[in-house]
């Protein structure tokens, strides 16, 4: 149970990184996020930049299983 506490923080210590650094380096803002605006309606949708956040999560969790 404390090795599953222990790996889950570091996951969120990771993923608030890359949020924080993510806005710096242009994710939220990549072609291919959905982005509407009409009024007083915003809808956004981030694809491409939820496509690359879970490929370096999915190489780092990799590296930490071998």
């Amino acid at each position: 149970m404390g090795k599953i506490l222990i790996l889950m923080g570091i996951i969120l210590l990771i993923f608030g990184v890359i949020i924080i650094l993510g806005g710096k380096i242009g994710l939220g803002k990549l072609p291919g996020d959905i982005f509407i605006k009409r009024g007083n309606f915003t809808f956004f949708f981030p694809i491409v930049s939820s496509l690359i956040i879970s490929l370096i999560l999915t190489i780092i969790l990799n590296l930490f299983k071998r």
